[in-house]
């Protein structure tokens, strides 16, 4: 296991991992190279044998790579629930979560893993930086995400709701999540950034640009435009719900924060 510089972080790299394709073997290959010496964990998310096999095959040509099963696809959320309980008991105090497909910027580790280091507390955030070739959908949709979860924080500083290269404190996260049963799937990314911040922990923004490849490319997306804006709908209205009575505290946290 990796230890940084700084006592108080101990972090691995988390891959949550749902049959995308050879993109996968780039992704952790490059998490690798860039990574910081950092151990690179794959939580297999019930994929079809072909993406098993290829994850089989990491492990054994990397000693840094481990890899977990789940039998059935439960969720993004699920496996890096089942990623970061394990990283706990094997010493680790930090996760930088990355998705699998290729799209966040293996480059960019070191900027991530430096910040974790520097505010070991808090929540550091991606915020996509994008292409000109960038699909708009994806680009303008997610401000709606982002407008609902600032105003949910009262605007604490989330850059990003959705993005989901981030490095969370573990004991934080995971006590987050066990208090409820919801962020197991597609509502995992900006769930998990409100209630982090309910609970105190300050979102830190770290820049990277994004890239989107197409079935040429070998891109696999599996989102769907009409289930999973079904779900962060669902998941805004339930945090909208947990958000009023909260208000209070919330403004307070501002307001101390806006003194500092």
């Amino acid at each position: 296991m990796n230890v940084s510089n700084t006592p108080s972080v101990q972090p691995l790299i988390l891959i949550p991992c749902y049959d995308p394709g050879p993109r996968i073997e780039n992704t952790v290959r490059d998490a690798l190279a860039h990574g910081d010496g950092l151990p690179v964990w794959v939580v297999d998310d019930g994929s079809e044998p072909a993406t098993r096999e290829r994850l089989a095959r990491l492990a054994t040509a990397y000693e840094p790579v481990q890899v977990l099963h789940h039998e059935t696809n439960q969720g993004k959320g699920a496996a890096i629930l089942t990623g970061i309980q394990a990283a706990r008991q094997a010493g680790f105090t930090h996760a930088l979560t990355l998705d699998a497909d290729g799209q966040h910027p293996s480059e960019s580790l070191p900027a991530f893993i430096a910040c974790a280091r520097e505010h070991p507390d808090a929540l550091i955030l991606g915020r996509p930086v994008f292409s000109a070739d960038a699909p708009a959908l994806r680009v303008h949709g997610r401000k709606i995400s982002n407008f609902w979860a600032n105003l949910e924080t009262v605007w604490a500083g989330i850059g990003d709701s959705l993005f989901g290269m981030r490095v969370y404190p573990i004991d934080e996260l995971i006590a987050v999540m066990e208090g409820t049963r919801w962020m197991r799937r597609f509502d995992f990314d900006p769930e998990a950034a409100v209630r982090l911040v309910w609970c105190g922990v300050t979102p830190v923004n770290v820049d990277a640009p994004v890239q989107y490849f197409n079935a040429e490319d070998d891109g696999v997306s599996h989102f769907r435009y009409g289930r999973d804006n079904r779900l962060l709908i669902w998941m805004h209205l339930r945090l909208m719900a947990g958000w009023l009575p909260r208000l209070p505290k919330l403004v307070l946290q501002r307001i101390r924060t806006n003194r500092k």
